[in-house]
C-alpha cells in the first residue's frame, strides 16, 4: 500500500500555536477522554459482575460500552500525545490503523444501536415472544454479525482511501478522518471509495428508517399501556436513544457528505469531535446511569454496599 503514496507520513491539525493552549488542549481532551474511559468501564464491570444483568438487553449494553471505549481510544490519545509533544506527526501506517479501525467502531456502533432498536421492539411489542426470538444464540449470532459487517465496512473504505496517491500531508483534521484524506488525493475519488460511499448512505438510511418505523410501532404499543409509570420507564429509554441516533447520523453526514473544500474549517473540527467524542460520552449515561438497576450494580463494582438509587 506505502508503494501508491508519495507521502510517508501525515501531518495532523494543531489546535493552536501557542504552546499554552496546545496544553489547554490536552487537558480538556484527558477529562473528556478519562470520563467517557470510566463511564463506560463501569457499564462493562457492572453488567459482567452481576448475574441479575446477564440478559440480552445488558449484553448489547456492554457490547455498546466496548464498542465506545474502541472509538475513543483510537483517536484522542494519539491527539493529546501530539498536543503534549508539540508535533503533529501520525505516520503513514498509525493513519491507516486509525481509519480501519475508527470506521470499524463508528460502523459496529450503528449496527448495534440498530440491533438494539429492534430488542426493545420486541420486549415492548410482543413481550410473551422476546425470550424465544432474543436469546443466547440469537444475541451472540447478531454482535457477530454486528462485528464482522463492521470488519467488512471498515476494510473497504480503508483499502478505497489509500489506493491511491497523496499530493499532500496535511490533514485539516485531529485525526485521520476519510473526508480530509480524500482532499489530499492526486486524482480525487476512486471508483472503491464510490463505490464505498454509495453503499454507506444506502446501508445508513436503511438503519435510520429502520429505527425510526421501529419507534413508532412501539410508541404506538407505550400509549397503550394503561400505566402512567410504565409508560413514563419506556418513553425514557426511547426518547434519548433517538437523540443519540441523530446526533451522530446528522454530524457523520455533515462531516462526509458535505462538498468538498481544501479550506480548513472550524466546522470540519468542531463536528468531527461532535460526533466522534460526544456519543460515546453520552451513551453511558442516557443508557446506563438512568438505570436503576445498572446503577446498583455500579454501586457495588464501586464498594459501595448501601448504594442510594436517589444518589
Amino acid at each position: 500500500m506505502s508503494n501508491t503514496s508519495y507521502v510517508s507520513d501525515f501531518l495532523l491539525l494543531e489546535f493552536s500555536d501557542v504552546w499554552e493552549l496546545q496544553f489547554l488542549h490536552f487537558m480538556v481532551f484527558l477529562m473528556l477522554y478519562l470520563a467517557t474511559v470510566t463511564g463506560n468501564l463501569l457499564v462493562i464491570s457492572s453488567v459482567a459482575s452481576d448475574h441479575h444483568l446477564h440478559t440480552p438487553m445488558y449484553f448489547l449494553l456492554m457490547n455498546l460500552a466496548m464498542q465506545d471505549l474502541g472509538q475513543v481510544s483510537v483517536i484522542v490519545p494519539k491527539s493529546m500525545i501530539n498536543s503534549l509533544l508539540n508535533t503533529r506527526l501520525i505516520s503513514y501506517s498509525g493513519c491507516v490503523t486509525q481509519v480501519f479501525f475508527f470506521i470499524f467502531f463508528i460502523a459496529s456502533d450503528f449496527c448495534l444501536l440498530t440491533v438494539m432498536a429492534y430488542d426493545r421492539y420486541v420486549a415492548i411489542c410482543n413481550p410473551l415472544h422476546y425470550e424465544m426470538v432474543i436469546n443466547r444464540q440469537a444475541c451472540i449470532e447478531m454482535i457477530a454479525g454486528v462485528w464482522i459487517a463492521g470488519s467488512l465496512y471498515a476494510g473497504i473504505h480503508t483499502c478505497g482511501t489509500f489506493a491511491t496517491q497523496f499530493c499532500s500531508n496535511v490533514v485539516n483534521q485531529f485525526f485521520c478522518e476519510i473526508p480530509q484524506l480524500i482532499k489530499l488525493s492526486c486524482s480525487g475519488l476512486n471508483v472503491i471509495e464510490m463505490s464505498s460511499i454509495s453503499i454507506s448512505i444506502l446501508l445508513t438510511l436503511c438503519c435510520f428508517v429502520y429505527i425510526i418505523v421501529t419507534y413508532v410501532q412501539i410508541f404506538k404499543s407505550v400509549l397503550r399501556v394503561p400505566s402512567a409509570k410504565g409508560r413514563q420507564k419506556a418513553f425514557s429509554t426511547c426518547i434519548p436513544h433517538l437523540i443519540v441516533c441523530s446526533i451522530f447520523i446528522l454530524t457523520v453526514s455533515f462531516a462526509y457528505l458535505k462538498s468538498a473544500s481544501h479550506t480548513p474549517s472550524q466546522l470540519d473540527l468542531i463536528f468531527g469531535v461532535i460526533y466522534s467524542l460526544v456519543p460515546p460520552l453520552l451513551n453511558p449515561v442516557i443508557y446506563s446511569i438512568r438505570n436503576k438497576e445498572i446503577k446498583k450494580a455500579m454501586g457495588k463494582v464501586l464498594g459501595f454496599r448501601d448504594f442510594s438509587l436517589n444518589t
